[in-house]
């Protein structure tokens, strides 16, 4: 595992992070994918787990969640809005653009559903992080931010990668995976207004460069 914020872990993945999972104390952030056991399960094999806590329920956030929390005991958290989907109740990415090649991959990655423990809401406290609701790429997507510090866990409301070239760099989520995108610019500037010191995103590496993340948020389309 990478350190990349105090008390933060990221698991590794090679050649680069492009589908994170973090460990902050003995609390997981996100589940990846069902391709991914092999590495989440090897890395969190000797480390103790209180809690999964997801930053939204879409299959590359929660493919393992089911069988994390049943082989560890321990609840699964997500936001209020996305309970549904991640019980069963509502399609996981029924609100998505897919063509057949997304919707086929999107289904081999996804988890089966499973009970949540604990729902979240806006202002509620996760290992030292307040959580602040982010809807737009998904309905029950949420910040993890730690006041103390500035360090936000963001899930998918940015992206630090090119889905393309496997390049670091800031991004909306795509519009295909994205159910309201002047929604999701929405929540990119309640992330800008916590004003924080490091981005912890889904895909590719923590954003250390607040002042290109600054400009980036300056630069999106008006809603």
């Amino acid at each position: 595992m990478r350190t990349v914020a105090a008390g933060v872990e990221r698991l590794d993945q090679f050649p680069r992070p492009m589908v994170n999972v973090y460990l902050v104390g003995d609390v997981l952030i996100d589940a990846a994918t069902t391709w991914d056991r092999r590495r989440v399960f090897g890395q969190i094999e000797d480390r103790e787990l209180s809690l999964l806590a997801l930053t939204h329920a879409h299959p590359d956030h929660q493919g393992l969640a089911r069988d994390i929390c049943r082989e560890r005991d321990i609840p699964l958290a997500c936001h209020a809005d996305d309970v549904d989907a991640m019980e069963g109740r509502v399609p996981i990415s029924g609100e998505q653009l897919t063509n057949p090649l997304l919707k086929w991959l999107q289904a081999s990655w996804e988890g089966p559903p499973h009970p949540v423990g604990l729902v979240l809401q806006e202002g509620d406290e996760v290992a030292g992080f307040k959580v602040h609701h982010a809807p737009g790429h998904a309905r029950g997507e949420v910040i993890y931010f730690r006041e103390s510090d500035g360090v936000a866990i963001c899930g998918d409301v940015i992206r630090n990668l090119n889905y393309l070239t496997g390049r670091a760099g800031i991004g909306e989520p795509p519009d295909m995976f994205t159910y309201d995108p002047a929604e999701n610019r929405r929540s990119i500037r309640k992330l800008a207004e916590l004003n924080p010191s490091v981005l912890l995103p889904g895909h590719g590496p923590a954003v250390t460069d607040m002042a290109g993340f600054e400009s980036f948020v300056t630069a999106m389309p008006a809603d």
